[in-house]
């Protein structure tokens, strides 16, 4: 079983521009760093809203959540972490949404159930 995280990335227009990394594999210690590099690239080149698709993530530990709030501080402004979403998940396989809902990460980074619905999530 491959074990590796692989990242690609796409830039979608909605309302706003919006950077999507699909992810695909274990989102895990091996790859956390690999999550936050991605994040960081996007971030220095001007990336300002982040999706992350997780529709083909099929094992997430704490390693893995550990990364995806790093991101969520890297692209959210400390004065604006109670006011806007710049961080969104969507397609979390449902034993992944399970972990996500019981540790309470749902609550700072909301999982929509289709790409496009988060898309449009942005401009609410």
């Amino acid at each position: 079983m491959d074990t590796t995280l692989h990242i690609s990335k796409e830039q979608i227009q909605g309302d706003i521009p919006i950077t999507v990394l699909h992810l695909r594999g274990w989102l895990n210690a091996q790859s956390e760093e690999s999550l936050l590099a991605e994040a960081r690239i996007a971030y220095d080149e001007g990336a300002r809203f982040l999706l992350l698709d997780l529709a083909e993530v099929d094992t997430l530990t704490s390693a893995g959540m550990r990364a995806m709030h790093k991101v969520y501080k890297l692209f959210t402004p400390q004065e604006e972490r109670l006011k806007a979403l710049r961080v969104k998940m969507c397609n979390a396989p449902q034993q992944v949404y399970d972990v996500l809902g019981i540790t309470g990460f749902l609550h700072n980074i909301p999982n929509y159930e289709t790409l496009r619905e988060a898309v449009e999530s942005f401009g609410e």
